[in-house]
């Protein structure tokens, strides 16, 4: 790998930002939690209703659904609340991503008709929100269902396999991790790569922002993802005593 420009907050190329989730964040949800990624934060919920969506009714199946959002002044300049327009299509596209993730690492065939609702509302973002959301409601969820488990709404707790996501890029021909917004808003090629703790690959998405770039180059952005949320998981893991 190529050497590199030092990175603004000091990190080596292949270094993660500090991660923190803090537990049973709010009163009310049965799973909630506060995901810091950097300088990235997001409030994060998971709900259980004793209902699904009409295609799965009669099914004995359970679903995982999620909506994300971002607070007006999240950013560095306000932004309008989508809750009176129509939800544009990056919040519609990264709520279907986090529902398919967390759909991917519970196995909810058999919990019954089940809904777990998931809502992550971005509080402050400096690039990665979509991954954060991720790693968020995945611990969210974990929480939701157990407390569903104790109060007997669910039988037992389903199988399931802890699941990571991280951003990769490539800024000035150098591959790097976890990309802040200063990184992201000038990268060459941008991706973020959900995983499972078996090294199993969920969801790969991924684009050159006006430079083209080879297998090679993907090979070592995989493999910086890999390495990256192969630590996300060890700290989930420990987090959640597993």
């Amino acid at each position: 790998m190529s050497e590199s420009p030092i990175r603004k907050d000091g990190r080596a190329n292949d270094e993660i930002r500090p991660l923190k989730i803090t537990r049973n964040y709010l009163k009310w949800p049965e799973g909630s939690v506060l995901v810091e990624v950097g300088e990235t934060k997001v409030i994060i919920t998971a709900s259980v209703e004793e209902s699904v969506p009409r295609f799965l009714r009669d099914s004995g199946k359970g679903w995982i659904t999620a909506e994300y959002d971002m607070l007006p002044r999240a950013t560095d300049r306000r932004r309008n609340r989508d809750r009176n327009r129509k939800i544009p299509g990056r919040s519609m596209e990264i709520q279907r991503l986090i529902g398919r993730s967390i759909r991917a690492a519970f196995d909810i065939d058999n919990i019954g008709e089940i809904s777990i609702k998931i809502d992550a509302d971005v509080i402050q973002a400096d690039g990665g929100t979509r991954c954060a959301s991720i790693v968020g409601s995945f611990v969210a969820t974990y929480d939701a269902i157990q407390k569903a488990v104790e109060n007997r709404i669910i039988v037992k707790m389903p199988s399931f396999s802890v699941i990571s996501a991280i951003s990769v890029g490539i800024i000035k021909g150098i591959p790097m991790l976890d990309l802040p917004y200063v990184e992201d808003s000038q990268a060459e090629v941008d991706m973020n790569i959900i995983s499972s703790e078996d090294g199993k690959f969920i969801e790969i998405q991924g684009t050159a922002e006006g430079k083209n770039f080879s297998r090679d180059e993907l090979n070592q952005l995989l493999d910086l993802a890999v390495k990256g949320n192969s630590e996300i998981i060890i700290y989930i893991k420990k987090l959640l005593n597993l």
